[in-house]
């Protein structure tokens, strides 16, 4: 197989040549675009899942749809150490400059430069002690700052003025405005409940404006810890690894274009291998495609490939999340892997372990390992669903665990 002509595609956040498994998601997202634009109600919408089950492509192909119905569209990727005013200002400022270039920013419209001048005034305030001049950030924007609009330096309520005034301009020009925000769950507090608050004044006046967020598994209690309408605010869409079928389709469709095919029995050793999870699927099929002699691709060619496959997402999948561990919470991530091969019997649905039975493979007491669970829980290493059990962020982590020891 030429390698050249591989369509396979095992990078972060990187588009499969076939989306498959997402109809419903992009189907059901074209319906709220019209209904937005519309102005009939309806909610933001909020993705979950695991990381590697294609949260930040879909997210990708959802806003690709946004800007074909011609809205202004921004996206962030929310970090743990970084404030929501500044990367939020830059995607609204992306946002509103997408409405209509002949309106924004060439003199053409005093509303859009109004815009532009209050979307300034927010970037510019913070919320503690004002920055010297020279350590001030500009947003690069060309208009004067509006005063007394959107930088009071309360992010709730700057936040709800300034998307106030973003929705208006977006309702004049007859469009829509959507916000994508990645990793929604590493968001603080204030900026949380700032953008609920603001979710929620927007769908009460019925402006043409959505926030996308993708996030893990924990996400919806994140938000409903901050504001307990959110339950209601957002649509909750759960991304989840894919059936055989769909499994299937992400295989061959990219290889029918290249004039190659599969063996019925190497797309079930593929399933198996994989276990649906997109990102698996693309990182064997690549692999599978490089080594395998000539088409029809076969069980055997798996087979020979599966070594090379896991030894890339050794590297790059797990291993680069579990360097990032101390030895102690090495430990920890350990005991969760031995707890649940311990009790099959006790793991749910996705995968989790109570915390008491991780402290007891340690023969230690739960309290005293709480340093290293939140040190984990703050890495993004694992979550927790509900109090007491935690998971595992990444699909097959403790596989790969167990496979180290």
């Amino acid at each position: 197989m030429d390698p050249i002509r591989n369509p396979y595609a095992p990078g972060a956040g990187q588009r499969p040549p076939e989306l498959a498994g997402r109809d419903d998601q992009v189907r059901a997202f074209d319906v709220v675009l019209e209904r937005v634009a519309r102005q009939r109600p309806e909610r933001s919408l909020v993705l979950t899942g695991l990381r590697g089950v294609g949260k930040t492509v879909l997210l990708n192909a959802l806003r690709s749809q946004a800007v074909r119905k011609g809205w202004g569209t921004g996206k962030l990727e929310a970090r743990p150490d970084q404030p929501l005013r500044r990367p939020l200002s830059s995607a609204l400022h992306q946002a509103v400059r997408e409405l209509g270039a002949p309106l924004v920013g060439e003199g053409e419209s005093d509303q859009a430069d109004h815009v532009l001048g209050v979307l300034k005034a927010f970037a510019q305030r913070e919320s503690g002690p004002q920055p010297k001049l020279r350590e001030q950030w500009s947003p690069g924007i060309d208009v004067a700052a509006v005063r007394g609009r959107a930088d009071s330096g309360d992010i709730e309520i700057d936040l709800v003025e300034l998307l106030t005034d973003i929705g208006g301009l977006a309702a004049d020009l007859g469009k829509g405005v959507a916000v994508f925000i990645d990793e929604m769950q590493d968001l603080g507090p204030d900026d949380v409940s700032a953008l609920c608050a603001a979710c929620h004044e927007i769908s009460q006046t019925g402006l043409p404006m959505i926030v996308v967020g993708a996030g893990l598994p924990h996400l919806p209690a994140v938000l409903s810890a901050s504001k307990s309408y959110s339950e209601r605010l957002f649509s909750y869409q759960r991304i989840d690894r894919l059936t055989r079928h769909e499994a299937d389709r992400a295989l061959t469709a990219p290889a029918d274009e290249e004039d190659a095919a599969y063996a019925e029995a190497a797309l079930s050793a593929l399933y198996a291998a994989t276990g649906g999870y997109p990102y698996f699927i693309q990182a064997y099929g690549k692999a599978v495609w490089d080594l395998a002699p000539r088409s029809p691709i076969t069980a055997e060619d798996v087979a020979v490939a599966a070594p090379e496959a896991e030894r890339e997402l050794a590297v790059g999948f797990f291993g680069s999340r579990y360097e990032r561990a101390t030895p102690g919470e090495r430990d920890y991530l350990r005991a969760m892997a031995d707890a649940a091969t311990a009790d099959p019997g006790g793991t749910d649905a996705v995968g989790s372990v109570a915390t008491a039975e991780v402290a007891a493979v340690l023969a230690k007491k739960p309290q005293s390992l709480s340093p290293a669970r939140d040190a984990l829980l703050k890495k993004g290493l694992i979550y927790s669903g509900e109090r007491g059990r935690i998971a595992f962020t990444v699909p097959h982590f403790g596989r790969y665990l167990r496979d180290q020891a």
